[in-house]
């Protein structure tokens, strides 16, 4: 700022570099207007020698360009999602500019322009007398000059840093500062290297050339840079379609553009009184002695009315008098005629603010994938080395981003998210997501949440707006992830199956106490935990014996806590990292380090989520999750996008018969509810940690799409608070709006030998209590059944049979055990003796019916030896008797109560 007392040495100094300029500028202003006088003397050698010593060649950098994101619609062509800028600019052409803006501007500010060669000696003397009289640098720049200067602040800005925000901006204004307010003699040598500058860039290029140059470059107020974006933004209008008046209300700004923007309805400065300046119309006129002084003219000479007056001079007056300025110059250098001139003069300004799109808070719902890609550009070496380079690359770099956003399926998604879920509720934090992606190339197709993005610090507690990104993760998204819940069992499903298990192999999925896990990747091999509890299902059901193709099904904690103790749970966290699922706040992988682990502790990104769907759905080929297809510069060439890759990762045999688990999952098991059943077959898992998080993931063999509700912070429970059921809602809704876009086949069929029936050995049990027997066949992996109380010599109570018998059955078969009723006797073998002997045996032994039973008779006795004492005879007179057998035989097990039948062979059985 110029000193208001100037001291005499300032004064002296002041005087000299005048007479140092004058002579170096009329010298070298002669020399460029009027080639052909010849110069001569001592002076005129020593003015140019101190001339030629200053630089002379500047390099034009490319314009600070906004750089935008586009997404393709569904005629396939490219539309703007939003831009990120620090200069709002829209560089044009030549042609495009309307001509009266090119006379408005060259009338205000160097109507001899197309006459000098690059240095106005008339402008640039009235400057420096100012100047040397203590006044700040004046203007009396020549367009070239004005050029010069705006490409220096751009330079100066352009690298102009800060550890905040705030201290960037400061870095800025520092760089308009010197370039435009310097005083003194620190003036006469910006002007002598402007002067320099611009002698030489008329050399190297076209008046037209430069003209144009600095119409594309100049500000006009706030962040609006370039004509085509002032006019789009003052009048939305392309600068090839100013008027008169909007073109003179435009050319007339450039001079002092935040004191005469118009997009200020409280004013755009204040007096020393701090009353606001050039405000909107507000039915009074409000201005300063000679500022609308050709508005007066026109009044008090009956050329317009007072109605007219007061709608011309009512509103922004300051840009009005530099307007009626711009004009009466365009007039005296026969632009415009006397009626074109009155027409635009009566007229008001009426500024049409058409704010362009900036920041992803323009993106209406699809935000959040904006707020993605944002931070791919931020965090990605493909957009330069450091986090500074690839900021400017997104705010002054002019990148065409070409987006993997679906607009149709984010569509959907969006209304599937306001259909289903409230933005917040009383008590909880609620949050919510949905995210698809291309299965076959990991494109990003669409995310959409339960907010209303918002990067506002005063917006920060409002519990509907929010800027993190749920589907992402803490370098996309700034989000720290959310527990996985059962989406996790994923991976030991994999490593089950890629350890050559099969899915029909039957575990004891009981619940029990898990105390020891084999996991190589620590220290001692093995994760050890003596008191550990036993975890509990879902609704505290107790488990069961079965299969991992029922253990997926049914999401049973139980069973794949029994798949975990046959592997390594170093394997299953190494099978999570190679399908993309890792930590969602450090990048490093899953902690897997215990029972509880494996059920889905760890938080996890819904993006990394639907990625491992999708490797599953396409036959083990993992693809990087992408949101960017292509980059161009602002000249159409392409440019380096983030590396993404696809790779296969999991065997096809293990995909195709993980697959077949997972369609169970969508197909009668705990994932039905979301399943479309619109004709595309869907594999799919559902996910609920504690009662906190709520997850349904599902995918065709084209699109995955992964659906979390669940607290943002805090521990909730979410079924109390009736939102533990929405992921259905949300998951249908949004797959079904994939499948209808882009179909899906049927999956490939699953490894036979995945599927294998598995033998294994039956103990033998027999003997043993009912309890100890039914320990025994779990704990190998039978279900059991106890059947009736069976006779048998065994003791009442324990296992007197079992079926089947011991050795070697299908794995998991139901074996019947049956218990002993402690009445069960072996009848003894009595063949050979007496009838009557061996009844009373027979008797004695316990057995209380007994009786005679098949006689065969052998011929030749006679009535006379029944009597015999020694026992020959049968009593009936039919002679000696000889038993043959039982009924039941000798050797059978049956009751004491159960009725003997004695057979016996006589001479006579009559």
């Amino acid at each position: 700022m110029p000193q208001k007392n100037r001291t005499a040495s300032g004064v002296l100094g002041g005087i000299l570099g005048l007479v140092g300029l004058s002579a170096v500028a009329g010298v070298l202003i002669t020399a460029t207007v009027t080639p052909a006088i010849a110069v001569t003397g001592a002076a005129a050698s020593s003015a140019i020698t101190m001339f030629d010593k200053l630089p002379s060649v500047l390099e034009i950098e490319k314009l600070m360009l906004p750089s935008t994101i586009y997404y393709k619609n569904s005629d396939g062509d490219y539309v703007e999602l939003t831009q990120f800028y620090d200069q709002n600019r829209e560089p044009v052409t030549y042609d495009e500019v309307a001509p009266v803006m090119y006379d408005a501007i060259l009338s205000s500010e160097d109507p001899r322009y197309y006459q000098h060669g690059g240095v106005d000696l008339i402008g640039t003397s009235r400057a420096l007398l100012s100047n040397a009289q203590g006044g700040a640098t004046q203007g009396g720049s020549s367009i070239s000059q004005q050029y010069v200067k705006n490409i220096l602040i751009q330079q100066c800005e352009s690298n102009a840093e800060g550890e905040t925000a705030e201290e960037e901006a400061a870095a800025k204004l520092e760089c308009w500062t010197e370039a435009t307010t310097a005083s003194g003699v620190e003036g006469y040598q910006r002007k002598l290297q402007e002067m320099r500058y611009a002698i030489a860039l008329e050399q190297k290029y076209s008046k037209n050339d430069i003209l144009l140059g600095y119409l594309n470059i100049a500000n006009f107020g706030g962040t609006n840079y370039g004509i085509e974006a002032a006019a789009q933004y003052y009048f939305g209008v392309s600068s090839g379609d100013l008027s008169i008046a909007q073109a003179a209300t435009l050319a007339g700004i450039v001079q002092n553009p935040n004191t005469y923007r118009i997009d200020k309805t409280g004013g755009s400065i204040t007096n020393s009184e701090g009353t606001p300046l050039n405000t909107a119309p507000d039915g009074e006129v409000n201005a300063s002695d000679g500022t609308l002084a050709a508005l007066d003219t026109l009044l008090a000479d009956g050329t317009i009315t007072d109605e007219e007056y007061l709608a011309a001079a009512d509103g922004y007056t300051l840009t009005k008098g530099r307007q009626l300025y711009v004009l009466s110059r365009m007039l005296d250098d026969g632009k415009i005629t006397e009626e074109q001139y009155i027409e635009a003069a009566k007229s008001p300004i009426e500024p049409k603010i058409t704010v362009p799109s900036s920041g992803c808070a323009e993106a209406g719902g699809s935000a959040f994938f904006c707020k993605y890609v944002q931070d791919v550009v931020a965090n990605d070496p493909a957009f330069g080395e450091t986090a500074d380079d690839r900021a400017a690359a997104l705010r002054r770099g002019g990148l065409n981003i070409y987006t993997t956003l679906d607009i149709d399926l984010q569509l959907a998604a969006e209304q599937t998210m306001r259909d289903t879920v409230p933005q917040s509720i009383d008590g909880m934090k609620l949050g919510s997501t949905t995210v698809s992606i291309e299965a076959e190339t990991g494109r990003i197709l669409s995310i959409a949440q339960n907010k209303t993005f918002s990067e506002r610090a005063d917006e920060a507690e409002d519990p509907t707006k929010t800027s993190l990104v749920f589907a992402g993760d803490h370098l996309y998204g700034s989000s720290d992830g959310f527990n996985a819940g059962s989406t996790f069992k994923l991976f030991t499903l994999i490593d089950w199956l890629e350890k050559g298990n099969s899915l029909n192999e039957v575990l004891n999925g009981r619940v029990h106490k898990v105390t020891r896990l084999t996991d190589s990747c620590i220290e001692g091999g093995a994760w050890v935990d003596p008191g550990a509890d036993a975890i509990d299902n879902f609704a505290k059901a107790p488990g069961y014996v079965g299969t991992p193709m029922r253990f997926t099904a049914d999401s049973l904690n139980s069973g794949f806590l029994a798949m975990a103790e046959r592997l390594d749970l170093c394997d299953i966290e190494n099978v999570a990292t190679k399908m993309g699922v890792v930590q969602a706040a450090t990048g490093q992988p899953a902690d897997v380090n215990g029972a509880f682990s494996i059920l889905g502790s760890e938080a996890v990104s819904p993006i990394a989520v639907a990625g491992a769907y999708a490797t599953v759905a396409n036959d083990g080929v993992y693809c990087e999750p992408q949101a960017i297809d292509r980059v161009t510069d602002s000249d159409g060439n392409e440019l380096a996008v983030p590396e993404r890759s696809c790779e296969r990762v999991l065997d096809s045999a293990v995909a195709a018969t993980a697959a077949y688990a997972l369609q169970g999952v969508m197909n009668g098991g705990t994932g039905a509810q979301g399943n479309p059943y619109d004709g595309v077959p869907v594999l799919g898992k559902t996910g609920t940690h504690e009662t906190f998080q709520t997850w349904l993931v599902e995918s065709s063999t084209k699109v995955a799409t992964a659906a979390w509700v669940g607290n943002i912070e805090g521990f909730s429970d979410v079924f109390d608070y009736g939102v533990a059921y929405y992921r259905y809602a949300l998951g249908k809704g949004v797959q079904a709006a994939a499948n209808a876009k882009y179909g899906g086949g049927e999956f490939a069929a699953p490894d036979q030998n995945l599927l294998r029936v598995v033998y294994t050995d039956l103990p033998n049990v027999v003997g043993m209590s009912i309890d100890q027997a039914t320990a025994t066949l779990q704990s190998a992996g039978f279900s059991v059944t106890v059947g009736d109380e069976v006779d048998s010599a065994e003791s009442a109570g324990t296992v007197a049979e079992q079926s089947p018998g011991a050795g070697r059955v299908a794995g998991g078969t139901n074996v019947t055990i049956r218990p002993s009723n402690g009445q069960g006797v072996t009848v003894p073998d009595v063949s050979g003796q007496s009838l009557q002997d061996a009844i009373s045996s027979l008797r004695s032994e316990g057995f209380g019916s007994v009786q005679p039973g098949r006689c065969t008779a052998t011929g030749g006795g006679d009535d006379d030896d029944d009597d015999d004492t020694n026992g020959n005879g049968n009593g009936n007179g039919n002679g000696a008797t000889q038993v043959t057998g039982t009924s039941p035989g000798a050797g059978e097990l049956v009751n004491r109560g159960d009725t003997i039948s004695v057979n016996y062979r006589a001479e006579s059985c009559s």
